[in-house]
């Protein structure tokens, strides 16, 4: 990276100039004393130096940030939560425009709204829902950044029963390339509300998002746990038990290692095991009655299943997975669990690399499927599952050894997909890979790219390249 003085002159230089002069929020460079601390991600396996950070304190601070890369040619990258696994919230040498400073949350209980700033994360929001009873759906670890989860569909433990983030987005604020600020619902820019519910951070900066809320307060669940020789029965049993399970009911299957400490019994600590985290929103006094079948099943091992406030569910693994440990993601979506595909997810779930490395089987069903493949850019409505294999571990030294597992079970298993996969699970894969996530939506989401960001200033993300 270049010293103060060698960049004197140069488009970093005079954009700093620009944004010292403009900017509310800090401006972090390279040689300041918070830089590292300012350049880390949630993935420790990414490792870039952007010349700028600009820590953005509002609005205006954003609209300064986006007109200086646009003016002085630098590569832009845009961070919310920053925890995407390809470590597209940051860049190598440009401009990262940091929405972290943006957290104000406001509840509209008689509207059963919540407006969320573009840097909060989904503990912010659930802890400012929970007091008024409510929740929009998330996804399954509250560390996790609303704008990149939303914007690239929102799959969680309230899919089946509310639908994806995205399908209770009401409308969204955000800063074009053009500098310009504009809010955009049903009614304003459509077709840009359109392509931004799914097509991740092609299209601007969110800088606040209007979400529906629904009266969940109290949830039944928790993870379920069976030992490994039970695994291809339990996959199985998972796989037509949640097929014909009432909407109230949703739960991932995982394959995963038992952490050696409480509130897990000691006689299980780091044995590889498979489960389903579990999470009902239906009546409380129905819940025995709904989970009689899985307690018959095995018996299982473990079972933490059981009535818990709503944001407790979503921080459940928050402990587990601190930012700051290396990380590599593989993900399909997958329309149906063979004989032949559970054998080889027993197979490769049974050589897990690291006790943070597993894979989750997310369903996509229930209200997600009563949504039209393009009605929003989330083109995969008619799937069953999102699939992530994921390789974790704190030590850069497994680095290699987490990758290969990862890819190696992936390329088993991908013969068995539907083809695209959820975006906020990919990493840099291609334009092949992101033409096959978005399908017959992708023509349309380059034209409005074309419309709303020519010059492709908003590259660093799952790729949507203008319309020629």
């Amino acid at each position: 990276m270049a010293t103060a003085h060698e960049l004197v002159g140069t488009p970093l230089d005079e954009a700093a100039q620009a944004l010292r002069a403009q900017m509310r929020g800090a401006l972090v460079m390279p040689g300041d004393p918070d830089y590292d601390q300012s350049r880390a991600v949630y993935n420790a396996m990414i490792d870039k130096r952007p010349g700028l950070i600009a820590r953005c304190a509002d609005v205006a601070d954003v609209i300064a940030a986006v007109n200086a890369a646009r003016a002085h040619g630098l590569l832009l990258a845009v961070r919310g939560g920053g925890h995407n696994g390809g470590g597209l919230g940051t860049c190598e040498g440009g401009l990262v425009i940091d929405l972290s400073p943006m957290k104000g949350i406001r509840v509209d209980p008689a509207a059963k709204t919540v407006r969320v700033g573009g840097g909060a994360t989904w503990a912010d929001v659930d802890h400012a829902t929970h007091a008024f009873g409510m929740a929009t759906p998330s996804g399954v670890i509250g560390s996790t950044g609303v704008g990149g989860l939303t914007l690239g569909g929102g799959i969680g433990h309230l899919s089946r029963k509310c639908g994806l983030s995205i399908d209770n987005l009401l409308e969204v604020d955000m800063v074009l390339a053009d500098g310009s600020f504009v809010t955009a619902n049903a009614k304003q820019h459509p077709d840009l509300f359109w392509a931004i519910r799914g097509g991740g951070g092609n299209f601007g900066v969110v800088t606040s998002f209007l979400f529906r809320l629904h009266a969940i307060d109290t949830v039944y669940g928790g993870p379920m746990l069976w030992h490994m020789d039970q695994a291809a029965e339990a996959m199985r049993f998972y796989r037509d038990t949640i097929s014909g399970a009432p909407e109230d009911l949703n739960g991932f299957f995982a394959f995963l290692t038992v952490p050696p400490g409480a509130p897990f019994p000691e006689d299980l600590w780091m044995k590889k095991m498979c489960g389903v985290v579990w999470c009902y929103t239906g009546p409380l006094e129905q819940a025995a009655q709904v989970f009689a079948p899985m307690r018959a099943f095995g018996p299982p091992a473990l079972d933490f299943v059981g009535p818990l406030p709503h944001p407790a569910l979503q921080g459940m693994f928050d402990p587990i997975y601190p930012s700051g440990m290396q990380w590599y993601w593989r993900a399909d979506f997958v329309n149906e669990l063979s004989e032949q595909a559970i054998d080889l997810h027993v197979k490769y779930g049974s050589q897990m690399p690291s006790m943070h490395s597993t894979m989750h089987l997310y369903p996509v069903d229930g209200a997600v499927h009563r949504v039209g493949k393009d009605a929003t850019a989330f083109s995969f409505r008619d799937t069953r599952w999102a699939e992530v294999i994921v390789g974790v571990d704190p030590d850069p030294a497994n680095a290699d050894r987490i990758t290969r597992w990862c890819k190696d079970y992936w390329l088993a298993l991908h013969p068995h997909s539907a083809g695209g996969a959820y975006v906020n699970f990919m990493m840099d894969e291609g334009q092949e890979r992101v033409q096959a996530t978005y399908r017959d939506n992708y023509a349309r989401l380059a034209r409005v790219k074309a419309q709303y960001d020519p010059a492709n200033l908003f590259r660093v993300n799952q790729n949507i390249k203008p319309a020629a």
